[in-house]
């Protein structure tokens, strides 16, 4: 398990880039894996001739598998407990064999409720400048 990064509030300004997370290169296990984990088993993501016949040269990562690797960026950088809100939206595919790098910067901070918070936007990417998963999260900064 990785401890989250320490943040100092006082710090953190738009801009900002968060640390990356990269992972890869993904592979068959890992998705068989995901499937298991996520209960998704679409045979897209295992079945050459299913992803096959609906236009893909082999099978694809879950779009899932992408955002859980954006969600380790949060994380990694706050701890889990401050996050506030995370979405995101798949814009393009992952296969197998492809390395997934992970990032994000802070678009704002502000003080809300008496809490210290950060807007972020957050990528995913398969090689420079194909983003396949384009997020935005709240986080709670530390005090």
């Amino acid at each position: 398990m990785n401890a989250h990064v320490a943040v100092d509030w006082r710090h953190v300004a738009a801009g900002d880039a968060l640390p990356e997370v990269v992972r890869g290169p993904v592979d068959r296990t890992q998705l068989v894996m995901y499937a298991g984990a996520s209960g998704d088993f679409n045979r897209i993501h295992y079945e050459d001739a299913f992803a096959q016949a609906g236009g893909f040269p082999t099978v694809i990562a879950h779009g899932m598998l992408s955002m859980a690797f954006l969600g380790q960026v949060l994380t990694r950088w706050v701890g889990p407990a401050a996050v506030l809100r995370f979405k995101v939206r798949f814009k393009a595919v992952t296969f197998p064999g492809d390395t997934v790098t992970c990032r994000g910067e802070v678009t704002a901070v502000r003080d809300e409720g008496g809490r210290h918070l950060a807007d972020l936007k957050l990528w995913a990417e398969t090689r420079p400048g194909h983003v396949t998963t384009l997020g935005t999260a709240t986080v709670a900064l530390p005090r």
